[in-house]
């Protein structure tokens, strides 16, 4: 690490801070297991006037305290910790300058490098984890593959005869379905009638491009074509093939080397379930027709007879894990996590993670592991989950008794005002924060999106710059032209390669290798395009499937971000003797570098140039 600063420094001044410890490539991490000695050295020049250098200390939520580094003859300044004397939790520190009345003090620009100031900033952040903490290592290394079930495959052999189902007779019949304005109530009983039974078909296909793990929305029965409002967590929605469907599934996946995981939504069910009841469709059971209910205390009704629900959403009443009989229904040695765990799927991805309690992940953690220690256990988390406050208290994901990890929408972010704006600055900050303050084995398994079902397609946010604001009936038919698509097209050949070989495991939505277009939900949910897929894209995720399979190093390789500058970055990956380097250029002219060496996707010898618009990556 080495930040120069010519407002308070001279010419030929500089500041140093490293971290050294057990772990290789400590000077980059902020997280460390409650077992290792951390150390701190800082470097000053004498020509500064520093007459002592402190370390300002505070476990979260209480006072800091100063600690003071010892001098050295060689004019640094060290301080070590004991991460088991400081016990497992999240941490914040600065470091003080002592110079006199002119004090400086750190403040951490991506929890790596830092600005000095004369005042306290932003401070370090410091995640002391619990020694025992692993993640699955069968996800590392992978490719995740996201399916919205109704619109992947149709195989013809599961019942789709619900009286309230409209079924639609063409397969790639446009999206007609939709709210006037988002967020107003719709129906989502147009089904397309894809199912379990069809992914099940395409299993040689997923496995072409390189997925190991197929992450399923939601496939319990339920009103809705997107099923996020569950009616019955025990049974799989007979239109997707029933609880046989899945067990077919899973068997099948397995046997070519695949886990298949779940969408656990948890925090709300639907008001038309045998939970709830309010439209009375399972008999006259169910809190909110029998005051007498099992389930009455899992939600919370008020006086006047109305119930909490998820977001104001009247058809989604929000659950009460508070209540130790809720709780246990899905967090209990036999309850629906474990149960469908021990039945054989890989694990589950956690619906708005923030809204579930600490009681309820606590207890999640503990049943799915019993039941699999190698279960996946993914939140659903939007910002950096190290320092996450949500509704009104600090999240403690990462310290061992949790989530393995989360999905990374600040990388979806970075990427995106990286290719569209050309700011590598920002892509370069948020790659190395996020790696600098998640545990190492959080990192290699964080899920790396660019789209998914909550988001537009990537192919239209890269190639439209205008359709922000308009309305849904302007979006439904709204496309790309060719020039466009051409170019937004180029533009995500960049944005997979960084997400391909970035730490982490890069989860494809499907249809967006084969050029699958639309914006906001429900137009991100088209079926795929079987027959029509876009060749050149197809050709180009397979070859980074190939990529992350015969490169180890995408599995628990260390991670730096090289350098940054004007719509190019540059980052590595490393383990051992092996160095891979991706190389990005968003702009429109060539950037020149002095690395050598063959670039992986193409085969060919690399020359030391980075053409516009493209990415390589360098086996060095």
């Amino acid at each position: 690490m080495l930040i120069k600063y010519a407002d308070l420094l001279t010419a030929n001044s500089e500041i140093t801070i490293e971290k050294s410890s057990m772990e290789e490539n400590a000077s980059l991490r902020g997280a460390f297991s409650e077992v290792d000695r951390v150390t701190w050295t800082v470097r000053a020049p004498r020509e500064f006037g520093v007459s002592g250098v402190l370390m300002r200390l505070n476990r979260d939520g209480k006072d800091f305290e100063d600690l003071r580094l010892s001098w050295n003859e060689d004019g640094t300044y060290t301080i070590t910790l004991d991460m088991e004397k400081l016990g497992v939790g999240l941490y914040f520190y600065s470091f003080v300058l002592l110079r006199g009345r002119d004090t400086l003090f750190t403040s951490s620009l991506d929890n790596v490098n830092f600005t000095l100031s004369r005042k306290m900033e932003k401070s370090f952040m410091l995640s002391v984890y619990d020694k025992d903490f692993k993640t699955p290592d069968w996800f590392k290394g992978g490719i995740m593959y996201q399916i919205f079930p109704d619109r992947f495959h149709k195989s013809g052999r599961s019942k789709q005869d619900r009286h309230n189902a409209i079924y639609l007779g063409d397969w790639n019949e446009p999206i007609t379905q939709y709210a006037p304005y988002p967020g107003a109530p719709v129906e989502n009983n147009y089904f397309y009638g894809g199912d379990l039974y069809g992914i099940a078909d395409k299993i040689d296909y997923l496995r072409s491009i390189g997925v190991n793990t197929i992450y399923l929305n939601p496939i319990f029965e339920a009103y809705s074509n997107h099923r996020y409002d569950t009616a019955d967590y025990t049974k799989v929605d007979e239109a997707l093939g029933g609880n046989e469907a899945l067990a077919y599934l899973t068997e099948k996946a397995e046997s070519a080397g695949m886990r298949v995981v779940l969408d656990g939504v948890f925090n709300h069910t639907g008001d038309d379930s045998i939970y709830f009841n309010r439209r009375g469709n399972y008999g006259n059971g169910g809190a909110f027709k029998d005051r007498n209910s099992p389930y009455r205390d899992w939600y919370c009704f008020r006086p006047d007879g109305k119930y909490d629900s998820w977001w104001g959403i009247e058809i989604m009443p929000r659950l009460n894990h508070y209540n130790e009989s809720c709780r246990k229904y899905f967090t209990g040695d036999d309850g629906i996590c474990a149960t469908h765990v021990k039945n054989g799927i890989g694990g589950w991805r956690l619906d708005v993670a923030d809204e579930l309690c600490n009681e309820f992940l606590d207890d999640l953690r503990r049943s799915v592991k019993k039941a699999d220690p190698d279960a996946l256990i993914i939140g659903e988390v939007w910002e950096n989950a190290a320092d996450k406050i949500a509704y009104g208290y600090r999240r403690k994901y990462f310290l061992g008794e949790q989530l393995d990890s989360v999905m990374n929408y600040p990388l979806r972010t970075g990427i995106i005002n990286f290719l569209k704006c050309g700011d590598a600055e920002g892509l370069a900050r948020t790659m190395t924060e996020l790696y600098a303050c998640y545990p190492k084995c959080v990192s290699d398994c964080l899920m790396n999106i660019i789209g998914t079902h909550d988001t537009e397609r990537i192919l239209s946010v890269l190639g439209d710059c205008n359709y922000v604001g308009l309305s849904n009936c302007e979006l439904a038919n709204r496309s790309l032209c060719e020039c466009d698509r051409d170019r937004a097209s180029a533009l995500l050949k960049i944005a997979s390669v960084i997400q391909y070989t970035a730490y982490g495991v890069p989860s494809l939505y499907y249809g967006d290798e084969a050029g699958v277009e639309g914006y906001h939900d429900p137009f991100c949910r088209k079926t795929f395009p079987w027959g029509r897929e876009n060749a050149d894209l197809m050709e180009h995720y397979t070859a980074l499937g190939k990529l992350r399979s015969e490169n180890d190093v995408y599995k628990d390789g260390y991670f730096k971000v090289l350098s940054f500058e004007n719509s190019f970055i540059a980052f590595e990956r490393f383990k051992g003797d092996v160095r891979i380097v991706t190389l990005a250029n968003v702009g429109d002219s060539p950037k020149t570098t002095e690395l050598a060496g063959v670039d992986l996707l193409s085969g060919k010898a690399f020359d030391g140039v980075v053409a516009p618009k493209t990415a390589v990556v360098i086996k060095m």
